[in-house]
Formats: C-alpha cells, sequence, structure tokens
C-alpha cells in the first residue's frame, strides 16, 4: 500500500456513532441560450428546406457570404423548433471571422459544458476528456444546438455531439465541405430578391418613406447589392437623420470608390461596415489566394473561369483552380455552372480595393495585359473556327490554354457569352495604355456580330476599337476600325454618319496604297446607296467592285459582291438578273470557307425565284440556307432565313403558317437587338391592318 485513498476521507482521533456523508443533488438547468432573431425576410424558401428536416437529425450547415444573413435564418427556425427540444438549447459564437480569432474547441467545449450546470472545477483540462464529457452530457437529451460562425470542419466536430436525438446547426462563411461529405446538410444563403430587399428597407425606415421614393428605393437596394447587412447599415444611417432622401444616399453610393466607406454606420461604440467584414473573410484566406482575390478585382467584366483567373494573376490554370475552390469555399466568389465564377458586387469592390491598395499601378495594368492578350488570342481562335476565310496575322501573344473551340457555333456562343466581359476588357485596356490589344480584340470579335447582332452594344464597342487604333498610330488598323464604325451606324439606320465613317475609311486605303481593302469599302458605300433606295448608284458601286475584285482573282469578295448586285435587282423588280448574279454567287461559295455568304446566297436566290415566273423553285435553296445557319449557330441567319419562308407561305395563301414563321423570326431577331420593323409590318398585313 502506497497510503493514496480514493474518496470521501475523515481525518479524526475518535469518532463516536456513525460517520454519514450528503452530496447536494440539485437539478441541473435547461440551458436557453439562444438569443433573438431579429428581423428576417425572404427566407421562406431556406426555411422550408430546413423544416424539413427531422426534428433530430445530426448536423445542418448554413453557408453565405458576409451579412447574408446565415444567424438570422439559423435563429429563426431555431426559435420555430423549441417545442422538439425540451432538453435546451444552445448557442455559441465560434468567433470564425473576428479580429479575436477563431475559438479554440477546448475553449468551446468548455462553454458548452458549463452551460449544463457543471462549475469550472468539474471541466477536464485535456481536449478529449472534455469532448467525453460533452458528449456524455448531451446523449441522453434532446438538444439544438446553434453553432455561430464557424471557421473550419475541424473547429466544428469536436462540438457535435454526437447522438441522433439532437440537432447542430452551423453557420459559416466557409461552406465546410468537411463536414458536408460525412453527411451534414449544407444550405446556401444568396441575396434577396428585389421585392425582399425594399420590404427589409421598408421595415426600417418605415414603408411610407419608401413609397415616396420608389425608384430611388429600388436603386437603392441594388447598389447595396441586395445584401441584408449592406441594407441594414444603409437603412440605420438614413433612419437616424430623417431630413435625408433616399436619393441622396444613392448619389453617395453611385460613386463606387466610395461605396464601401458610405455603408458604415459610425456609431464609435459599434462601427459596423461592410468593409470590417469582408476583411476578416479576406484575413483568413492563404497569401496566394489572398492575391489572387486582389487580382481578380482588377477584372473589368462580371464572369470569369480559371484561364482568365491564371492570366491575371500570373499562375498556371491548376493552381488559378485550387484558388477559386477556395474562395467559393468561402463564399467570396459564386460559382456558375460551365466552371465559371462571379463576384458579389461589394466583394468585387473590395477586391479592387485591395489591389489598390497593395499593388502599384504598373503592377495593375500589367495583370489587365495577360488578361487582354489572353482574350486577344482566345477571340482569334474564335474568329478563325467561325470565319477561317478571314486574313487575321498572329497577334503574337502567349497566354495560358486559350480555349479550343471544335466547331464554329461552340465559337460562336463563346463570343456571345463573352461579349459583355470583351466589351468591359477593351476600355479598360485602352484605358492602361494597351492599345494595340484594345483593338486588336475589338475586331478579331467581328464575326459575333454577323451571326448574332448586338447592334446597339457593338457601336461602342466599335469605337473603342477606333479610338486604341488611332491611339496607337497605326493607320491601317483606323480603317479597318472606321469599317467596323460605319457598319455599326448603318445596322442602326444612321446611313449619313455611316457614310462619313466609310469615305475616311477609303481615303485611309487609298493613302496606304491597299486597292482591295478600298474596293471593299467603296462596295459598302453602294450598301448606303441601297439603304437610300438609290438602286440605279448602288448597282454602279456594286459592279466596280466586282470588276475589280475579278481581276485580282477575289473570288469569295467577287461573289458577296454578286449577292449584293442580286439584292439590287431583286429590289428594282428584275428577278431574272438577281437570279443570273446569285446563281453565280451559290456556285462560287459553296465550295469556300464562308457558309454563312453561302446560306445568305442561297436565300437571296430563293427570293429571286419567289419573284419569277416559277415561284415554286424558292423553297429548295431557302430551306438549304436555313438549314446552314442553324448548322453554324447564327442567329440572325436563321431569322433571315425564317422571315423569307414567311414571305414565301404569305404568297401561296398559307397565312397561319407565315405567321408562325414570322413571330419565330421576331423571337430570335429580339434576342439579339436587331431591328424588327419589318416582320411587324407584316404581321400587320396579314392581319389586314394598315
Amino acid at each position: 500500500m502506497d497510503g493514496s485513498v480514493v474518496g470521501p476521507v475523515v481525518q479524526a482521533r475518535d469518532v463516536l456513532g456513525g460517520v454519514h456523508f450528503h452530496w447536494s443533488r440539485e437539478t441541473p438547468p435547461i440551458p436557453r441560450q439562444l438569443p433573438s432573431a431579429g428581423l428576417l425576410v425572404d427566407r421562406a424558401g431556406p426555411l422550408d428546406v430546413l423544416g424539413r428536416i427531422p426534428a433530430q437529425d445530426g448536423v445542418v450547415v448554413v453557408s453565405g457570404p458576409a451579412g447574408i444573413g446565415k444567424t438570422a435564418l439559423a435563429l429563426h427556425w431555431a426559435h420555430n423548433m423549441l417545442e422538439n427540444f425540451p432538453d435546451g438549447q444552445l448557442f455559441l459564437d465560434l468567433q470564425g471571422h473576428t479580429t479575436a480569432g477563431p475559438l479554440l474547441p477546448g475553449e468551446a467545449l468548455g462553454r458548452l459544458i458549463r452551460a449544463f450546470g457543471l462549475s469550472d472545477e468539474m471541466v477536464p483540462v485535456d481536449l478529449p476528456e472534455r469532448a467525453t464529457l460533452y458528449r456524455s452530457l448531451a446523449a441522453e437529451r434532446r438538444l439544438l444546438i446553434v453553432l455561430d460562425d464557424a471557421y473550419s470542419a475541424a473547429q466544428v466536430r469536436p462540438l457535435l455531439p454526437g447522438t441522433a436525438a439532437s440537432t447542430t446547426v452551423v453557420t459559416s462563411r466557409w461552406r465546410l465541405a468537411g463536414l458536408v461529405v460525412r453527411g451534414a446538410r449544407g444550405l446556401q444563403l444568396g441575396p434577396l430578391s428585389a421585392d425582399a430587399a425594399l420590404e427589409l428597407l421598408g421595415a426600417t425606415l418605415g414603408d411610407e418613406r419608401v413609397r415616396i421614393e420608389t425608384a430611388m428605393a429600388e436603386e437603392l437596394v441594388e447598389q447595396c447589392g441586395r445584401s441584408p447587412l449592406a441594407l441594414s447599415i444603409a437603412a440605420a444611417r438614413l433612419a437616424t437623420r430623417p431630413h435625408w432622401s433616399l436619393a441622396a444616399m444613392v448619389r453617395d453610393l453611385a460613386h463606387e470608390r466610395r461605396r464601401l466607406e458610405v455603408l458604415a454606420t459610425h456609431d464609435a461604440e459599434d462601427k459596423v461596415t461592410i468593409r470590417a467584414a469582408l476583411a476578416l473573410s479576406y484575413g483568413n484566406l492563404p497569401p496566394p489566394v489572398q492575391s489572387l482575390y486582389r487580382r481578380l478585382g482588377l477584372h473589368p467584366g462580371q464572369t470569369f473561369d480559371s484561364r482568365m483567373a491564371a492570366a491575371l494573376a500570373d499562375v498556371s490554370v491548376a493552381v488559378a483552380e485550387e484558388g477559386l475552390d477556395l474562395l467559393a469555399e468561402a463564399n467570396l466568389v459564386e460559382d456558375l455552372p460551365d466552371g465559371r465564377y462571379r463576384f458579389h458586387n461589394l466583394v468585387r469592390l473590395h477586391a479592387r480595393e485591395l489591389a489598390e491598395e497593395n499593388e502599384p499601378e504598373a503592377q495593375r495594368c500589367e495583370a489587365v495585359r495577360r488578361l487582354t492578350e489572353w482574350a486577344v488570342v482566345a477571340a482569334f481562335s474564335a474568329s478563325q473556327a467561325i470565319a477561317s476565310y478571314r486574313r487575321l496575322a498572329d497577334p503574337g501573344f502567349r497566354t495560358p490554354d486559350p480555349p479550343d473551340f471544335g466547331d464554329a457555333t461552340e465559337a460562336i456562343d463563346w463570343l456571345d457569352a463573352e461579349f459583355g466581359n470583351l466589351r468591359a476588357l477593351a476600355r479598360r485596356a485602352f484605358e492602361c495604355g494597351l492599345h494595340r490589344q484594345a483593338w486588336l480584340l475589338v475586331d478579331a470579335s467581328w464575326p459575333l456580330f454577323l451571326h448574332r447582332g448586338h447592334h446597339v452594344e457593338r457601336l461602342d464597342f466599335d469605337r473603342v476599337g477606333l479610338a486604341a487604333a488611332r491611339a496607337a498610330g497605326d493607320l491601317h488598323a483606323e480603317a479597318k476600325m472606321l469599317n467596323r464604325t460605319g457598319l455599326a451606324l448603318r445596322q442602326l439606320g444612321r446611313v449619313d454618319q455611316a457614310a462619313d465613317d466609310f469615305n475616311a475609311a477609303l481615303r485611309l486605303w487609298q493613302r496606304l496604297g491597299a486597292t482591295t481593302r478600298a474596293a471593299g469599302t467603296c462596295r459598302r458605300l453602294g450598301l448606303l446607296e441601297l439603304d437610300r433606295g438609290a438602286t440605279v448608284a448602288a448597282a454602279a458601286q456594286f459592279q466596280a467592285a466586282l470588276d475589280f475584285f475579278r481581276s485580282v482573282n477575289e473570288d469569295r469578295r467577287a461573289a458577296i459582291t454578286l449577292c449584293d448586285l442580286g439584292v439590287t435587282m431583286i429590289k428594282a423588280g428584275r428577278p431574272a438578273e438577281a437570279r443570273s448574279f446569285l446563281t453565280e454567287a451559290v456556285g462560287r461559295l459553296e465550295s469556300s470557307s464562308d457558309p454563312y455568304n453561302h446560306a445568305r446566297s442561297l436565300l437571296l436566290l430563293g427570293q429571286a425565284h419567289a419573284q419569277g415566273a416559277d415561284p415554286a423553285m424558292a423553297r429548295d435553296p431557302v430551306e438549304r440556307g436555313l438549314t446552314i445557319m442553324r448548322e453554324i449557330g447564327s442567329a440572325i441567319g436563321e431569322a433571315d432565313a425564317l422571315h423569307v419562308l414567311g414571305d414565301l407561305a404569305r404568297q401561296d395563301g398559307r397565312r397561319s403558317e407565315a405567321r408562325q414563321l414570322y413571330i419565330r423570326a421576331q423571337e430570335i431577331l429580339a434576342g439579339t437587338g436587331a431591328p424588327t420593323r419589318i416582320l411587324e409590318e407584316r404581321l400587320l398585313e396579314l392581319d389586314g391592318r394598315d
């Protein structure tokens, strides 16, 4: 025996009678720790998802970006479920995104254990012993546990009770995939709907104040990205200043560089800012991912993929993919279908602000250069897949993994999907003095407009290319861009302005001695004569261009000019001459690398036949043209073909079929931004109205 004693001990010289020990057997308290839930709007869907989870069913992870309302949602649901958890409700702030740093699992377990009424002396020192005691305390209880602002799955895992009798709701800016893969259910929150954002604003300011300035209220909620935190901050500032108008707040927020500063309460004791919330999320990223986040803030467009991210950050695509995965896990970017990502508006401002604070201007422009050159190479690849006849010189840029297009439709779809990014990038490149890159990007994107329209946006894009060519001092590029702006103006019906640009291009081509280019511009001037109804003048321009193209063996250009002459003869009511020109054009283009103009020549030939002695011959070439237009993904071409088929159906007395064809063509053109006036007139004629 070593003299040690286990259990209660009484040390006495004499004992008279029995010795009795008594312990207090107080009932431990039932923990009721849930704080107030606060205001919640527009979360019926997520609440329904939570409501369909059985009352005792493991772990739910509610994730989303800073200020999106994760805690409010979890607490609203928890308060509605109190009767299902009679043994108590625990709430613990895990401080995952605070300046103090995340709460350590051992400290968190200590707080949970003490919630059951155990004193500090009864809480074990070691983490495993604390976890064992916590699970023992929870084992026979039906508990609802809310773990707020978790930092990682590793922080949360020791805090799970390990029993099916309880439910744990975890909120986090991270998606906590480590819990989800082990059976936890994931629920992600996004921005509020526009109506719900207005409801939240009205709940703070009063519905009447919002109703008086409805348009400004709608603008305000969009400036706040429909983020509950941002809206609450804006509303709090307005609520404490009853004489401020919503219009004044909108004007303050209109300055993007000040928006994060405006979205802050200025109570010295309880200052809340969007910038601070985002800074904490950013601070938890590894340094390489912080750098990627900042560089992505320099992207002037709305969406990006891993290849664009790699170009911006000057890293491999594999490294960019890993960084984007982590940013998505942290809910700092939203992952979209097809491997694309985007920032929430306020997050993008924060990333750009950090880039401007931490990256010298030269480095920022260098990142834009890499991205622009990647986009130029990608657009050139798309252009060659769509229109291999285009004589585009290799720009000489070497970029990481540009896209490779399997066919013309895939390439057109890519240009169409990326057009918003390309427009923004061309302007940003121009601002950075990357003039050659900017006009090359505009030039490479040309096939998009041929097939998909975008007439209104196109003019601004082309004018950026023209300004860049002029700033680069490149006369050849300037003339090309003048041809581009002239065509864009023509599509918008601004014929005189188009003529000014075409004539300016013609003078430059003549100055450069580029006779083939000059002939092409003369042909475009002929198109304007045709628009004015001057068929004789148009035919003269086209014939001169045709003679030149034939003399220099420019077969494709000659065939396109034959199409122009065919159109002129159709408008002049001379179908036999039109058929002659168009039959030759079809033959020349059939074996060319220009399927669009081959299909167009077939459509025009069908129109010429429709005017002739045997209209029945019209349908076959038009249907062949329609098939080609659909194969290459040309929306404009498909609409043109349907329009012609509608005309043929109307001519044959098939009025119902004609109506359906016109309506479908109108729908397609409406999606491209192209004018639909002629189709509207056709439909009115079918209705027998003027």
